[in-house]
């Protein structure tokens, strides 16, 4: 797999804005193919980091279902894969500069 197709997105929650401030970890969604060696090297050589620790999660897809004027509609939101990754110490990523 490339790298450029293993990072899909950076995760902006507050959540996880508070474990940038306190630990240095960061979350991205990456493709549901990638494995932990492949998002540590798409992040070293995007970003110009060193990684120490990467964690994977796949989240399951939600049930969802709203009310229109044709009824109720039922539908699932598709399933995803985040990777937690811990940078060395000293290491920082810009997500907010473009």
């Amino acid at each position: 797999m490339k790298l450029a197709e293993v990072l899909v997105r950076p995760v902006i929650t507050e959540k996880v804005n508070n474990q940038i401030e306190r630990s240095g970890r960061y979350t991205f969604e990456v493709d549901k193919r990638a494995n932990k060696l492949e998002v540590k090297q798409a992040v070293e050589e995007f970003y110009g980091v060193k990684v120490n620790e990467v964690n994977t999660i796949v989240v399951p897809g939600k049930n969802k279902s709203r009310f229109t004027k044709a009824g109720l509609l039922k539908g699932v939101k598709p399933s995803y894969k985040k990777a937690v990754v811990t940078l060395a110490e000293g290491d920082t990523i810009d997500l907010f500069s473009i």
